[in-house]
């Protein structure tokens, strides 16, 4: 079959229609517009036409060198059939393929972004801020910020390794041991999200539990102290004999077997008849626990709805705020079992 059939003064001066160079490529000329095909039969049978993209006709020059074009493209695309491979197909796979190289650029420049630290405040921001108390929430980043060795913080999230992990949270467990448990359990939670979001493939934190536990050799939980039972009845009448917001709030604890940050982050929201229900949010393992409240109970509520606050244990200057942490110890001081029991430790007594 003949080819070349077109000369460039051809090309630049063609009108409407369609004008063959030979070889199945095509000229075709529509509204003022050119661009070059290729018609040919695949192996199914089936006839096709490949764009080869637009005729540039505004030169001689700018013919000629967009005709040359077309005929290379032309003959890379016979090369193809003779190989029994559709040109139109082979160019989807590399458009594909284009477009998943690219695609997996991406992926590793925002992975390389995406350090340890990016990430942890990131998920701080997102998840932590609006579940905990301001406190605890600056509380909790502050602890990664302090603890990770700045090599390991400022590392890709990606590229950290359980090893270093394990390294890096070893010498703090020596020294801190409850701080290191609390930053590995943050680091989980982090590394968690970060697997499920695509920025990281394995969650370290959690491989090297274990391996923390075994090079600590089974630490014995410290215990809190707590009041033996039988001196409980006698502990509660002085108490509420006492007056104050806080002696209500040590009383209201004891009753319910609820810890500390419970009873003063509680709010009225949460009570519903003779039903405490704790969200989770609120709660240590991070699960709703509802608490049935007894008579006295329900009249230490009734006294405090009478202050008319948004929480239910209030600090004195009565500005919104909850009582603070040192308010129920104060009490335990006042009543001069400081040295025997903790608030906690009222949760033993409860359970004995």
């Amino acid at each position: 079959m003949a080819i070349h059939l077109l000369s460039p003064r051809q090309v630049q001066t063609a009108g409407a229609g369609d004008h063959a160079d030979g070889g199945g490529l095509v000229l075709k000329v529509r509204d003022g517009r050119a661009r070059w095909l290729l018609r040919f039969t695949n192996l199914a049978g089936q006839r096709r036409a490949l764009g080869l993209g637009a005729a540039h006709r505004d030169s001689l020059a700018a013919a000629g060198k967009s005709l040359s074009s077309a005929r290379e493209s032309a003959d890379k695309a016979r090369r193809l059939l003779q190989d029994g491979t559709d040109p139109i197909e082979a160019k989807a796979q590399a458009r594909d393929k284009a477009r998943k190289a690219a695609e997996e650029k991406k992926a590793a420049v925002k992975c390389e972004r995406a350090t340890l630290a990016r990430v942890a405040r990131a998920y701080h921001e997102r998840v932590i801020e609006g579940s905990r108390s301001p406190k605890h929430a600056a509380q909790w980043i502050a602890s990664l910020e302090a603890n990770v060795p700045p090599e390991l913080w400022q590392k890709p999230i990606a590229e950290v390794t359980a090893q270093e992990l394990l390294a890096a949270l070893s010498g703090l467990q020596a020294r801190i041991p409850e701080t290191a448990s609390r930053v590995r359990q943050r680091l989980d939670a982090i590394f968690e999200d970060a697997v499920f979001h695509g920025l990281a493939a394995a969650n370290p934190a959690a491989t090297i539990r274990r391996k923390l536990r075994e090079a600590k050799g089974g630490r014995v939980r410290e215990q809190f102290q707590a009041l033996a039972y039988r001196e409980a009845p006698g502990v509660a009448a002085r108490l509420r004999q006492m007056e104050g917001i806080a002696a209500r709030a040590l009383e209201f604890a004891i009753l319910t077997a609820s810890r500390t940050g419970e009873v003063l982050g509680a709010t009225w929201a949460e009570f519903d008849a003779a039903l405490w229900t704790v969200p989770a949010g609120r709660m240590k393992a991070r699960e709703a626990h509802t608490a049935h409240l007894c008579d006295r109970a329900l009249a230490i509520l009734e006294g405090m709805r009478a202050l008319k606050q948004s929480c239910v244990f209030p600090a004195p200057t009565l500005d919104g705020r909850p009582l603070s942490n040192m308010a129920m110890l104060m009490c335990l001081r006042r009543l001069g079992i400081a040295g025997e029991t903790t608030v906690h430790g009222f949760r033993s007594t409860f359970s004995t």
